[in-house]
């Protein structure tokens, strides 16, 4: 919990680390703000200041009563109102109305943000979607002889400074995944072994050396795992619909359909011309609010000798951080031993 790991957590206690991690990404998506700016710029080099009190620590703490009242009094204790009901990525909410905004363009929609609209014209059904999706991958005779593949490429993200790092890619079927990012300090590791998950980093990327994956987070491990294959799709989620407006990435035109897994709600977003996955989107409730996380799909190749084409590239991307994976070489059916997805060994 929260308040084991880490000291001086006064509010946020009985929550898991990870859980609490995506708190902190909440609050700076809300105010778009970094760690720094809260935390003070001695927490740059010691993880210890951390702890240490600051005036936007403790301005916080206070929000976090108000806002817990106001949704206890009036919704049910449901976070129906938050930090970004109100701040909208600025420190402080805005109480003049906007003309600009009035009267201006109005600003695209967000595709994460779209919600079904029951009773809408459906051009396509789920089924339909991802059959066309199946077909654009490989079909699935192919893809039902790949069972397993190591890849290897670049990774560059929040934690590597946005530099450049080698990366290996591990997956087995149906849902066994892992891959380590050599940074500079020594590697940083995530594992799911088909049940459970796990993030080992080195001493000076992380607060913890090894953080357990729970709850929503550990439900988006075991997304990822298995959309690393394609051919088991359909069993992914329960309860598929395909009742959504119009929208589009990149100013392309998407079929978007959502299903849920462990209870957690994720849409996946197909290229309406290619049937091609480009977007994958779910959320994970925490004490202050819900958090988005979603991973992008593009430069799409078949691996050499299989027939099926995967994502060369993907971008993650979650309220506390983001990171782009691009691979250069895809290996299919490699044998992979079965301890390269246990718990790894926190990092020394």
């Amino acid at each position: 919990m929260a308040e084991e790991a880490f000291k001086n957590v006064r509010v946020l206690r009985g929550i898991p680390v990870r859980e609490f991690m995506n708190t902190m990404g909440f609050f700076a998506a809300s105010l778009s703000l970094n760690c720094t700016d809260c935390h003070g710029g001695a927490s740059a080099s010691d993880w210890a200041n951390y702890a240490t009190d600051t005036p936007l620590k403790n301005r916080a703490r206070q929000m976090i009563a108000m806002v817990k009242a106001i949704n206890e009094a009036n919704f049910g204790g449901r976070p129906f109102v938050t930090c970004y009901t109100c701040h909208r990525g600025s420190q402080h909410p805005k109480v003049v109305p906007s003309l600009a905004a009035q009267y201006g363009e109005p600003p695209a929609e967000d595709p994460d943000e779209i919600e079904a609209l029951p009773g809408a014209r459906v051009t396509a059904t789920a089924d339909q979607v991802l059959d066309k999706y199946l077909q654009a991958v490989g079909g699935a005779q192919a893809l039902g002889r790949l069972t397993s593949f190591t890849a290897k490429g670049t990774y560059e993200g929040f934690d590597s400074d946005f530099a450049k790092v080698p990366v290996d890619v591990y997956a087995k079927a149906p849902n066994l995944r892992a891959m380590v990012v050599h940074m500079g300090s020594g590697d940083a590791t995530s594992t799911y072994d088909g049940r459970e998950a796990w993030l080992a980093y080195p001493r000076d990327l992380a607060p913890l050396p090894l953080i357990p994956l729970v709850g929503a987070d550990l439900t988006g491990a075991r997304v990822d795992a298995q959309l690393a294959f394609s051919a088991p799709i359909k069993q992914l989620l329960t309860g598929w619909r395909a009742d959504f407006p119009a929208v589009t990435i990149d100013d392309k035109p998407m079929q978007v359909v959502q299903g849920t897994i462990d209870r957690v709600p994720v849409k996946l977003y197909f290229d309406r011309a290619s049937g091609l996955l480009v977007r994958q989107t779910r959320y994970a409730p925490t004490v202050v609010g819900t958090v988005p996380t979603h991973v992008t799909y593009s430069d799409y190749r078949e691996v050499p000798g299989s027939g099926v084409k995967v994502p060369f590239t993907w971008q993650a991307t979650w309220v506390d951080g983001q990171y782009t994976v691009n691979l250069t070489s895809v290996q299919p059916n490699a044998p992979i031993d079965a301890a390269r997805f246990a718990k790894p060994a926190p990092p020394r």
